[in-house]
């Protein structure tokens, strides 16, 4: 089962559309997973039309509309394992130890808000992964994203994906 995961994507007020090679990887995934920050509603009519199976929750910066049609902490069993999608999770220190606690009954945590890559196990076993932005660097090198395979019970070939300075 192959996953794309992205997060903050801030249409139309970071870009104007969402980039190709993002685009690109619509077809070959299995489920898409956004981690909150869509801002227009079009972002998320788009990955509903073109994605077999989209989870995604709501962030900060999304309105009544967004937050009418999305939850604030979504979960999913795929392939075998238990996947939890949240916005927001606090300060990067103690950010394993919090989320662990927060959702102990999870495999992988997908967040976002900080647009910053993030790719960790808390001692628990938990499997934290933040896709970054792909339209919205702020400090980061590259606006980025995610996919990643599920097989048998088993998160393999988490790729960090950087998209080209635009």
């Amino acid at each position: 089962m192959r996953l794309l995961l992205t997060s903050d994507t801030h249409l139309p007020k970071r870009a104007k559309e969402l980039p190709a090679p993002l685009l690109a990887e619509l077809p070959r995934a299995d489920v898409v997973v956004h981690a909150g920050d869509w801002v227009d509603t079009a972002t998320l009519d788009l990955l509903e039309s073109r994605s077999p199976r989209l989870i995604g929750v709501y962030g900060n910066n999304d309105g009544p509309e967004l937050r009418a049609r999305l939850p604030e902490v979504a979960r999913a069993e795929l392939g075998g394992l238990r996947f939890g999608v949240v916005h927001e999770t606090g300060p990067a220190e103690g950010r394993e130890r919090r989320c662990a606690d927060r959702f102990p009954d999870l495999d992988v945590l997908v967040f976002g808000h900080s647009h910053i890559p993030w790719d960790t196990t808390a001692p628990s076993g938990l499997r934290l992964l933040n896709p970054g932005s792909p339209t919205d660097r702020r400090r980061q090198p590259h606006c980025t994203y995610m996919t990643a395979e599920v097989a048998d019970g088993r998160l393999a070939e988490v790729e960090l994906h950087r998209l080209p300075l635009r």
